[in-house]
């Protein structure tokens, strides 16, 4: 009996061995088909039939097809911006907009007035001074007259005075009637004389008052008012750009100095906007006239605005932002439903509807996976994927035209099965 004992006690300390090794065997086995059964699924997706619509998408800023320009008066001189309104303020025709430095315009009035009134005090002392000399020269007139009247008298007398005395008295008569004839044509000259130099002073004050109307129109033109109800725009002022530093232009700004003709602000037509952008040599050729176009503005973020295109510059410019610097084409996109919330100088991004193609299969492009230089789609057979083989027949950035492998209706995985569990149940 105790040899038994022995034995049995042997035999079942090898067993527990072999039992401990098949319970591990058995728990590794069950925790490996657990994480396989809790394995997340990838979820699916539709394949759609609809219209295909590639886009041509174009970075921009919103513009107004017309404007109503607010410029400095064409003044030589200094010209300082002493009040300038803020930008996007809205105004009323006639309100003053901006207001140029009048110090040294007003004084030139000051002077020029002053010349204008000499110039009248001039005329007015011509006048009294030809008045005196006509008056004068009427008394010497009246008198040439009576002495000439006399000396006919004397004359007349002949016949009772002696023949020297009688020679006499027509000797003094021819010098009287020779004197009556000079003051007469003196008195026509300085009578002409006199008409000529008021004539001049005259034409002086002209000059004068002309000086003073100017300078009165031109202290005018120093306060620029708006031609229009509207919303201001500020101009960048192009002499404050630091070609050293680049960068934009800065805005007028008060204490800025204007040039003659400066175009300082401007009030667009709200009622008609667009969209200026550049657009990529590369897609050039497949943007034409008429393409209908979404834009979206950084400022209004919740709206999609309609636009077609409108202009497409025949010719590349060089884009110097870059470097080596790319060539763009410019372009305009005309908006169909303006917003009374746009305004000129917003950002908007734009999409170009180049191609359509109706009633197609479509998926979007992310759900498409690269297998070495192959484009499949994990369909949903029963609970498992299936990869398969698509061909795309055309692509845009977001979606993709499927010409075969899939159906329309059929569900794909948005994930790659093999990151998120390969035969497990999807997720809907």
């Amino acid at each position: 009996m105790k040899t038994k004992d022995v034995s049995f006690s042997g035999l079942f300390r090898r067993n527990r061995v072999a039992v401990l090794l098949v319970f591990v065997v058995l728990l590794g086995a069950g925790g490996m088909a657990f994480r396989h059964s809790t394995a997340p699924a990838p979820p699916t997706a539709e394949v759609k039939r609809g219209e295909f619509v590639d886009y041509v998408q174009v970075r921009g800023d919103v513009r107004a097809l017309s404007s109503k320009q607010i410029t400095a008066p064409s003044i030589s001189g200094d010209l300082l911006i002493v009040k300038l309104v803020a930008p996007g303020t809205m105004v009323k025709q006639g309100d003053v907009v901006a207001q140029f430095d009048p110090a040294t315009l007003r004084n030139t009035l000051q002077l020029r007035q002053s010349d204008l009134k000499a110039a009248d005090a001039d005329i007015e002392q011509t006048r009294a001074d030809s008045r005196l000399t006509a008056e004068q020269q009427a008394t010497d007139l009246l008198q040439g007259r009576y002495d000439v009247d006399r000396g006919k008298l004397d004359v007349n007398k002949g016949e009772i005075l002696s023949e020297i005395e009688g020679a006499e008295n027509k000797l003094k008569l021819a010098d009287s009637q020779q004197k009556f004839k000079e003051l007469q044509q003196k008195d026509v000259s300085t009578r002409d004389a006199s008409a000529a130099d008021i004539e001049g002073k005259k034409q002086k004050r002209v000059k004068s008052q002309f000086d003073v109307t100017l300078t009165e129109r031109q202290l005018a033109a120093l306060t620029l008012r708006a031609p229009s109800d509207g919303m201001v725009t500020i101009l960048p002022n192009f002499r404050a750009y630091n070609w050293m530093t680049g960068g934009t232009a800065p805005d007028f700004r008060a204490g800025d100095h204007a040039w003659s003709g400066a175009i300082i602000a401007e009030i667009p037509d709200l009622s008609s906007v667009r969209v200026n952008a550049r657009i990529e040599e590369i897609d050039r050729g497949r943007v034409k006239l008429g393409q209908p176009a979404f834009v979206r503005i950084d400022a209004i973020p919740e709206k999609e605005f309609h636009a077609t295109v409108a202009e497409i510059s025949p010719l590349a410019k060089p884009d110097y932002s870059s470097w080596p610097p790319a060539k763009n084409f410019d372009m305009v996109m005309q908006i169909t439903d303006p917003d009374p919330r746009i305004r000129p100088g917003m950002n908007a991004t734009a999409r170009i509807a180049v191609e359509t193609i109706p009633n197609g299969t479509l998926v979007p492009a992310r759900y498409i996976f690269d297998r070495n230089g192959r484009s499949v789609a994990f369909v949903l057979q029963g609970s498992k994927f299936v990869e398969r083989t698509v061909d795309i027949a055309r692509r845009s950035k977001s979606e993709l035209l499927i010409g075969r492998g899939l159906q329309p209706g059929e569900r794909i995985a948005t994930e790659d099965p093999e990151q998120s569990g390969k035969q497990q149940g999807p997720r809907q």
